[in-house]
């Protein structure tokens, strides 16, 4: 069973805020990768991860 922390909330906003907070990427690219990936976090988080790391 996943942690609550690896599973995102189901609105899209939330996730945006979150993963900018998080990992420092743009709320633009936040949104393209929800678009291409859906809400997994875990997924979300992983590139995000690594578009922060390209900057």
């Amino acid at each position: 069973m996943a942690d609550e922390q690896d599973r995102a909330p189901s609105s899209p906003e939330i996730v945006v805020r979150r993963l900018v907070k998080e990992t420092g990427i743009t709320e633009e690219q936040a949104r393209g990768l929800i678009f291409l990936l859906g809400l997994h976090w875990a997924s979300l988080l992983r590139e995000a991860k690594s578009l922060a790391a390209k900057r």
